[in-house]
């Protein structure tokens, strides 16, 4: 069994009708239990939980500060290229849009590694466009070679690979893996992938299965906020995460609700996702999965992520750059525009002021 089989139970389900019969009696008796089932979950994403989020807020603090402590965990990401052959509507390296492509030579990644290195950050997220000719798996392992000089750990958010692909990079000393489904809705991603290998719902589905399977240490696992109705995509997001850690308990399981930002190409998601919609799905998935992790990264405003410390955040991304080599080469293009631009030390002192910890390194490579 894959996760996709316990997806499919869900395709034609009514979830208008299901939320429609949502009533305060079941979101409260949701709020307090011990261990929530799937329906639990999708009933504190109902529409009409939105009244309750003081409560939910309440319990999920409880939890995660049961969980994790007053702690967050800091990393940053590393784009390493931005080569891509995917024609994804929504994305600002797709191919058909006009930037200047980049590619990080070894020398590069370890003059981006001390810049990175230097603010006291021991963890690393290392990105490339989906292009398998300039981003193969031998060029991220050499790259991985570098990084390991400076980091205590090394994550890749990267094309979909064959389970002996991510044998190699676990190998080489990748012990983190993140991807986004980015839409669960099979239909609506063939639409916003027309072209290209990403074009292979299934493969990229199954995708975190290869990965934990292969001996990752930590996998992420999402949906691009504004693609699809958010409160499906959380379901389906918190379904898979769910499914993960039951059938990998050694793997620690997280994941991220990214909503869109502006990007090259102006690309209009066709739904809003507001703030409000954001808190209610990361309270729900807190109660749902309380062990879960929860990453908030550079896309949500500085007033924002400072108010999601309390309500279940486990990890943030500081002093962000979403350009190829963009923290040496001012000129590069970034994926897309971040909106909390605060470096690692602005970050720390904001979690000191709230009474949290930052934590920079929580892992060792052998």
């Amino acid at each position: 069994m894959s996760f996709f089989d316990l997806l499919c139970k869900y395709k034609n389900f009514d979830y208008d009708a299901f939320f429609a019969q949502v009533t305060s009696e079941a979101i409260h008796r949701a709020i307090t239990k011990n261990r929530l089932n799937e329906m639990d979950y999708l009933t504190l994403l109902a529409p009409a939980a939105e009244k309750h989020l003081e409560e939910l807020a309440q319990r999920a603090h409880s939890l995660t500060i049961q969980h994790f402590g007053r702690v967050i965990f800091l990393y940053t990401p590393l784009y390493l290229a931005n080569y891509c052959i995917n024609q994804c509507v929504y994305c600002g390296f797709q191919a058909h849009n006009k930037l200047a492509r980049k590619k990080l030579t070894p020398t590069e990644v370890e003059q981006e590694a001390k810049i990175i290195s230097s603010t006291g950050l021991k963890h690393i997220l290392i990105l490339t466009g989906e292009s398998r000719y300039h981003s193969s798996v031998s060029y991220i392992c050499a790259c991985v070679e570098v990084l390991k000089k400076y980091f205590t750990s090394i994550s890749i958010e990267i094309y979909p690979l064959e389970e002996e692909e991510y044998t190699r990079l676990v190998a080489a000393g990748v012990d983190g893996f993140t991807m986004y489904q980015e839409v669960y809705d099979e239909e609506i991603y063939a639409e916003l992938h027309p072209a290209g290998p990403k074009r292979n719902y299934h493969y990229r589905l199954n995708a975190p299965e290869r990965a934990c399977r292969a001996g990752i240490r930590t996998a992420n696992v999402g949906a691009l906020l504004g693609l699809n109705q958010w409160r499906i995509e959380a379901f389906c997001t918190g379904l898979h995460a769910e499914y993960l850690q039951r059938t990998f308990p050694d793997v620690e399981i997280s994941i991220s609700p990214p909503r869109m930002r502006p990007q090259l190409g102006g690309f209009m998601p066709p739904t809003e996702v507001t703030d409000k919609n954001l808190i209610q799905y990361m309270l729900a998935f807190r109660l749902y999965m309380p062990r879960g992790g929860i990453t908030i990264s550079t896309r949500e405003r500085p007033q924002l992520r400072d108010r999601l410390i309390r309500l279940g955040t486990t990890k943030m991304s500081a002093g962000s750059c979403t350009a190829v080599g963009g923290r040496s080469d001012s000129e590069s293009t970034g994926q897309f525009e971040i909106s909390d631009e605060r470096s690692v030390i602005e970050m720390a002192k904001m979690l000191y002021s709230q009474g949290y910890q930052p934590v920079y390194k929580d892992w060792q490579m052998v």
